[in-house]
């Protein structure tokens, strides 16, 4: 019984996933709508969830594919020299551990970084995506040619690497938050390349996407309101540029705070206020006839997120998921075939 319950359970996580976060309630914020291969991926985690396995549901990038193929051209270039000494007919197989407790996230990438490399590649993975792992844990069995095990790995593991360091520290803020209420958000401070693979790893981790780029969301900021001409004419112009967009503005007072409910803008940045001051801003916020969300901003840390998340702010943005991460210690270790 209690597996099914954790099933069931699963199951509604299959459709949440089915819609957006909740900083993208307007269409004009969304990032492209999951495609055919990612809703296939979705079908897939149900099946492998009937059967009783735990699996990750948090659709897969569109450019997952390509993103591994540019990492790779990156390493390999014209052809793995070193590689090239081994007898192309030599097997090998290969297992990879975890060093530390961790949050794992890059399966997909990796299966990619060995197919592409060579599809006769076998990955045989002993956990699942997402799944909470200890140290000294076995996460994988790899097995096929010499040298496409060779010339793939340091790939596979940068990405198995860095995703699930994203994905274990938006899991610890997450987890921090938890019974708030209050959504822990990225930013787009990502390393340069990996913004769609960080932003997934987020998701696994348990956090909330805010915008992806520059093209899907409007967050006018200080420099903005200055060149703008103030915080009621840049959300004006926004309104007027951008009729159907969900406008965010960031405000460094209480009294920005009431231009921008004035505005009206549809979420406001409290950006550096302290714990007082955003209990302050929440109570004036819900007093207003159209309240805006809020979202808390700067000098959040995993010691003042909890009274952050309590003051009743709907959202905290955490640069330092993305921007802050150390990649998991991995090993792996080859055996070859005579």
């Amino acid at each position: 019984m209690q597996g099914d319950c954790g099933r069931s359970r699963a199951f509604v996580e299959i459709l949440k996933s089915l819609t957006y976060p909740p900083v993208y309630r307007n269409a004009s914020l969304r990032p492209p709508a999951p495609s055919a291969a990612e809703h296939l991926s979705i079908r897939l985690s149900v099946a492998c969830l009937l059967a009783g396995a735990s699996v990750s549901i948090v659709p897969l990038p569109p450019d997952l594919q390509s993103q591994v193929e540019r990492a790779l051209a990156e390493d390999v270039g014209g052809g793995d020299l070193t590689a090239g000494l081994i007898p192309a007919d030599r097997l090998g197989r290969a297992s990879v551990i975890t060093r530390e407790a961790a949050i794992i996230c890059g399966q997909p990438y990796v299966d990619a970084a060995f197919g592409q490399i060579d599809p006769r590649v076998v990955v045989e993975w002993q956990v699942a995506e997402g799944a909470a792992v200890s140290a000294d844990q076995l996460l994988l069995r790899v097995s096929g040619p010499a040298r496409a095990l060779l010339t793939a790995e340091r790939t596979a593991l940068n990405f198995l690497q860095v995703l699930s360091a994203t994905a274990t520290s938006a899991h610890q803020y997450a987890a921090l938050v938890a019974g708030t209420g209050c959504h822990v958000l990225d930013t787009r401070k990502t390393i340069p390349g990996l913004r769609t693979a960080q932003k997934y790893a987020v998701r696994v981790g348990g956090g909330h996407n805010h915008r992806f780029g520059l093209y899907d969301g409007i967050l006018i900021k200080e420099n903005h309101i200055m060149a703008a001409g103030g915080i009621v004419a840049a959300v004006t112009r926004a309104r007027q540029l951008h009729p159907q967009a969900r406008v965010e503005i960031e405000v460094e007072s209480i009294d920005e705070l009431r231009a921008a409910i004035a505005a009206p803008a549809d979420v406001a940045l409290v950006d550096n206020f302290s714990p007082a001051a955003l209990r302050e801003a929440v109570a004036v916020n819900r007093a207003a006839g159209r309240p805006l969300q809020l979202e808390a901003s700067g000098g959040i840390t995993a010691e003042n997120i909890r009274a952050v998340a309590e003051t009743g702010v709907d959202y905290i943005s955490v640069g330092a998921i993305t921007k802050h991460v150390r990649a998991v210690d991995l090993s792996m270790r080859f055996e070859w075939e005579a």
